[in-house]
This record gives C-alpha cells, structure tokens and sequence, in this order.
C-alpha cells in the first residue's frame, strides 16, 4: 500500500513539472540555419506622416556635427523666389543700399559712411534682399548708435543677415580702433604667435567675438590664416599669426574655437594664401609661382587645420596662381582653385565668400556683373562687395533667367548660406 502512495505521489509530481515547461516560440528574427534568411517585410502601402526632430541649439555656440540636417534651411528655400535667392550670395557694405551714392562713394575707405538706417534704405532692401551686411570703420560711430543700426538692418531684412566685419585684432580692427569704444585691444596676431600658446589665440576669439555679439554682430572675417613668409609682402605682414605654417594653423584653429565659444562665425582668410606675395590685390593683379605641391608644404597648413576646426566660411582670395590653374583667372574666379583644389582635394563644403569684389584685381578687368557670374560658375558662394552691387544682381538674376546659370547650382549655395544661418539661431 505504501509502495501504491508513493508511485501515485511520484506520478503527480511528474505531471506538475512538465506542465511549468511552456513551450518556446520560434524567434522570428533568427534564421533557421546559416543559408536562411528571413522574408522581407513589405511595407504598409500607406505609411504614417514620420515628424523630424528639428536640431537643438544654445543661445551662443553653435552645434558641431558634421552631419547635421537644417530643416529650417530647406523648408525656406522650397519657397524662395529666385529674387531672394540671388540676395542671399550677395555681401554688400550699407552704402549699397543708398541709391544716391555713387560705386566710388560707397566703396570710400573713409568718407560717405552711412550710421543710420532710413525708408530709403529699407525699400532698397525689399528690392534687392541681400544675404549680407559689411561694416567698416566709418559705419561706427558709437556703442549705442551701432547697436541701433545693426538692429534696424535685420529688423528690416525678410531673412536674417549676416552682419560681419574685419575685427581681426591689431591694425585691423573696425571696433576697437574706433574711439569711445571700451573693448579689450590687441596689439598684433603676430604679437600672439610669439607667444607660441594656442590659448592665448583662443583668448583673442572669445574676447573679440563677445563684445561683437553685444553690439549684434554674428560673423567675423578672421583669423588671418596667412604665413608671413615673404618679408617684402605689404598686405599681411602683423596681421599673420607668423612665419612659420604649424604655429599658424595651432593659433588658427585655437582663435576659431573661441570665436565659436562667443557664438561668432569664422571666415579664415585668404585663400589659398597671400602671405608670399609683393602686390596687393586692392591695386591690381597679384600672383603667386608656387605650385601646389609647393603651397600644400607651407601655405596650406593653416587652411586644413582651419577646416578641421569647422570654420564657418573661406574667404578666397584674387591671387592668380599661374603654376596651378591652367586659365590663370584669379582664385575667387577659378573653378580648378574653387572646386577642385578647395572642395575636392581639401574636402571643403562649407560656404566659400570671395574677397572684396572692388579690389583692382577684379574690378579693373571685369565687370560687377561678369565678376558675379565668373565667381558663382567657379563654385564661390558669396559675392564680397562687388563694385556695383545692383549689376551683380541682376547680372546673376538674368543668368539663370536665361539659362547660363542653373537655379541648382544657386540652389547649392543658397542652402549652404542658410543652413549656416540656421546653425547660429538666425532662422526662426
């Protein structure tokens, strides 16, 4: 009987211990064997409407990934006329917006500087919507007064501007060098380099771009990435960082990230080096005999450290490199310097913004509208301050009204320049 009880309890423990065992279900993800692969899942005929995250951005310093998307940027250029369009790659000083002045009064170094903002002035804007505002010293009377006049000029401006200046430090300074201004000064970049400490580069960035954001700046057209190499040369000289390319490129790339860490813009300068020339492009033509081999062992230094520190823009130069481009056009106007060295052999997509369009180098040979043209045909984005800014415009506006320019190719540039705006919090 006992031997009865315990098979039965036996019996009943047995059952209990296979009914805890369930069953397990093929997972679905996993092959069978090595050769299987699982069925392609088709997808719904209708998918749902997906929300993209827009990019998230501080007051101040801007993101740092490579691989952004600007959603506002191509959202705005899907409705752009072609009249805004063209606005954007053009950069003009506040002159320009004056039709009462003449190409040789707005392009005065000193006299004829415009320091308020008026209805003239703002139809003028309607009409042509530029991309960009230059401000020089004879713009600048004081604090408060240019506080106002940039405000004014966004306030009016359908797309927000860049608003930029040549606040290098030293010699070149439109802010510091104006009297009644109480920033921080600085006695030369070439001064810094001696210090050989990239932390002090950085200072000078910080320092410049915090009080150019006070008075409503967001883009500033430095640093100076030129070696000083050639003793003769009289348009760098201290603006240089110095004469040798790796301490150059450790300061240019320090100077960037602080001007980044105030919220600035950079626009390292001048392509693709003007360091070991005699003339000056402002008076006529200038060339360089370095081939690029040549240029990739000293001038080009500071260039790739500038890229690899994720500056905002290039500004190239109207250096004629002879030994290099075979149509011996100047830089800013030479798709082989533009797209196949700057793009392509240095991997380079940001926006690229020529010098000063009246300097002699171009305005002596060209025209502001063929100027315009050259320079967009050859991949530049920008158009710095061309002598006569209406001919650029409508120069460019009827070449892509009649086929010479594509709107794509604007297109390219317009979304480069607006996703940089949106990058800094200008795109609301």
């Amino acid at each position: 009987m006992r031997k009865i009880y315990l098979t039965v309890i036996l019996f009943v423990a047995l059952c209990m211990l296979s009914s805890c065992k369930q069953p397990q279900e093929p997972d679905s993800t996993v092959p069978a064997n090595n050769f299987e692969q699982p069925e392609p899942v088709q997808p719904d005929p209708i998918q749902p409407e997906i929300t993209q995250p827009e990019p998230t951005l501080s007051d101040s310093t801007p993101p740092d990934s490579d691989n952004e998307v600007f959603w506002k940027a191509e959202q705005l250029l899907k409705n752009m006329t072609l009249k805004e369009k063209v606005g954007q790659l053009l950069f003009i000083r506040p002159e320009s917006l004056c039709p009462d002045l003449s190409p040789s009064q707005i392009n005065d170094t000193y006299k004829y500087g415009v320091t308020e903002f008026n209805l003239q002035m703002a139809e003028t804007l309607d009409n042509y919507p530029v991309g960009g505002i230059a401000i020089f010293g004879k713009n600048i009377q004081s604090p408060s007064k240019l506080t106002e006049f940039i405000s004014k000029m966004q306030q009016n401006s359908k797309i927000p501007l860049f608003l930029g200046v040549d606040e290098e430090g030293g010699s070149v300074s439109r802010i510091a060098n104006t009297p009644g201004f109480d920033v921080q000064k600085f006695e030369s970049m070439q001064a810094v380099g001696q210090t050989k400490d990239p932390e002090k580069a950085l200072e000078v960035g910080l320092v410049i771009g915090s009080y150019m954001k006070e008075y409503g700046f967001n883009l500033n057209f430095a640093p100076v990435a030129d070696v000083n190499t050639n003793p003769n040369n009289i348009v760098i000289g201290n603006r240089s960082f110095g004469m040798e390319s790796n301490l150059v490129a450790e300061m240019v790339a320090a100077e960037i990230e602080g001007l980044h860490k105030a919220g600035i813009m950079s626009s390292i300068k001048h392509f693709p080096g003007h360091g070991d020339t005699k003339e000056d492009t402002h008076d006529g033509s200038v060339s360089i005999e370095k081939n690029w081999d040549e240029l990739k062992e000293c001038e080009l230094i500071p260039f790739k450290a500038g890229i690899a520190a994720q500056t905002d823009m290039i500004m190239i130069s109207h250096i004629t490199a002879e030994n290099i481009t075979q149509q011996k056009l100047p830089s800013s106007l030479s798709f082989e310097m533009i797209e196949e060295k700057l793009r392509k052999e240095l991997n380079y997509d940001g926006v690229i913004i020529t010098d000063s369009m009246s300097m002699g180098a171009i305005a002596n040979q060209y025209s502001s509208g063929d100027a315009a043209i050259l320079a967009i045909s050859a991949g530049a984005d920008i158009i710095l301050m061309p002598e006569n800014f209406i001919e650029a415009y409508e120069g460019i506006y009827e070449s892509v009204e009649n086929g010479t320019l594509s709107e794509a190719r604007i297109d390219q540039s317009v979304l480069r320049i607006l996703s940089l705006k949106e990058k800094y919090g200008l795109l609301k």
